[in-house]
C-alpha cells in the first residue's frame, strides 16, 4: 500500500501511518481508519500492515520528518539585509529580508536567518542554526551547530540586576554573554539573560519550550526538557537530563541535580537532588507531597470528628463558642 501521511490514531485515514506505544492500545488502533500501524516489537498479529519496533514514538517521528515541510528559503542575502562590512559568512547561508547583521559577527556554513532577525556585535552562529523570524541576539552571544530558535525568542537581555542606593534601585551593569551548545531548540517568545560577568550557560542536547524566562549567571546541562512558561532565577545552577513540567518556579542561587524530575507549578525554593522526584509548593519530595494532599483532604471529615468529641467532652455550648471565635 501506498502512505500518504503520518496521523494520530483519532484522526488518521485510510492513506495514514499511525503509531500505538502499548500493546493495550492495539484493539482500538485496530478499529481506526489508519492504513498502517507503527506497533511496540510484543506485537505478533495485527488486521492491518505493520512495523514493529522497539520505540514505536521514535519510529513514528522518523516517519513525520519525511513529512516534514522543508524551509522554503536559498542560500544568499536578501537584498534588504543590512550587514556591517566585516561580518563573516560560511558557506550556503542564508539571510532573510530585513535582518540586521552588527560588526564582527561569524556565521557558521548552512545558517538560515529568517526575516527581521537582529544579531549584536560579535555574535557567532554554528554550522546548520536556524532562527526563525524576529529573533534577537545581544552582542557577544555564542550559539552552537544544529540549533534551532524560533520566532521572538530574545538571548542576551539585561540581566535583572540592582543595588540599593539611597534607597533607589541602582542598575548594576551586566557585561557578560550566553553560550548555548549544539542541538539546542528554545521555543517561541523565550528569554535568556546574560550574566552579570562571565557567562549564562545552556548544555548541548537542551529543549527548551515557549515562553520560558531563564535569568541571568544560570548555568543548565545537557538534555535537560524545560516546558512552557517555566521561570528560572538567576544564578541558578541545573544538571545534565533535568525535566521541569510546565510552569515550575525556581528560586535564585539553588542547584537542580542531575536527572531530576520536577512536577508542572511547582515552586522550588530550595536545592534538589540528583535523581529526584519533587512536586507542589514548597517542592518536596513526590511522596511526601501526596502524603500532605491525602491529609489535607481528610481535614473536613477531622474536623466534623473534633467537634463531635469537643461536644461530648465539653458540652454543645463549648462547640458553639469555638465556632463564633473561627
Amino acid at each position: 500500500m501506498e502512505i500518504h501521511g503520518a496521523c494520530g490514531l483519532s484522526q488518521a485515514q485510510a492513506g495514514d501511518i499511525s503509531f500505538l506505544d502499548k500493546v493495550d492500545m492495539l484493539s482500538e488502533a485496530q478499529k481506526s481508519k489508519a492504513g498502517a500501524l507503527i506497533v511496540p516489537l510484543e506485537v505478533k498479529q495485527c488486521s492491518k500492515p505493520f512495523i514493529r519496533a522497539e520505540n514505536p514514538r521514535l519510529g513514528f517521528a522518523r516517519v513525520l520528518e519525511l513529512f516534514e515541510r522543508p524551509l522554503s528559503v536559498s542560500p544568499g542575502l536578501h537584498p534588504t539585509a543590512v550587514l556591517a562590512p566585516d561580518v563573516s559568512l560560511g558557506p550556503g547561508v542564508s539571510v532573510g529580508a530585513y535582518c540586521v547583521i552588527d560588526s564582527g559577527c561569524q556565521i557558521g556554513p548552512g545558517v538560515i536567518l529568517l526575516p527581521h532577525c537582529y544579531l549584536g556585535r560579535d555574535c557567532r552562529i554554528g554550522e546548520n542554526t536556524v532562527l526563525f523570524a524576529r529573533v534577537t541576539l545581544y552582542d557577544g552571544v555564542v550559539i552552537g551547530k544544529n540549533c534551532r530558535i524560533n520566532s521572538g525568542a530574545v538571548i542576551g537581555g539585561e540581566g535583572f540586576g540592582y543595588v540599593k542606593e539611597n534607597g533607589r534601585h541602582r542598575r548594576i551593569p551586566q557585561i557578560g554573554t550566553v553560550i548555548i551548545g549544539d542541538d539546542v531548540d528554545i521555543g517561541s517568545g523565550t528569554t535568556i539573560d546574560r550574566s552579570t560577568t562571565g557567562a549564562t550557560k545552556i548544555g548541548s542536547g537542551t529543549k527548551i519550550d515557549n515562553l520560558v524566562q531563564i535569568a541571568h549567571n544560570c548555568t543548565i546541562g545537557e538534555n535537560c526538557c524545560i516546558c512552557g512558561q517555566v521561570g528560572i532565577s538567576g544564578s541558578v545552577t541545573i544538571g545534565d537530563r533535568v525535566v521541569l513540567a510546565g510552569q515550575v518556579g525556581l528560586k535564585d542561587h539553588i542547584e537542580i541535580g542531575s536527572d531530576s524530575v520536577v512536577a508542572a507549578a511547582a515552586g522550588v525554593i530550595s536545592s534538589v537532588p540528583p535523581g529526584a522526584f519533587y512536586s507542589g509548593y514548597p517542592a518536596r519530595p513526590h511522596a511526601e507531597q501526596m502524603r500532605i494532599h491525602a491529609a489535607q483532604r481528610r481535614l473536613p471529615q477531622l474536623l466534623k470528628e473534633f467537634k463531635e468529641l469537643q461536644s461530648r467532652i465539653l458540652g454543645p455550648s463549648s462547640t458553639d463558642e469555638s465556632e463564633d471565635k473561627e
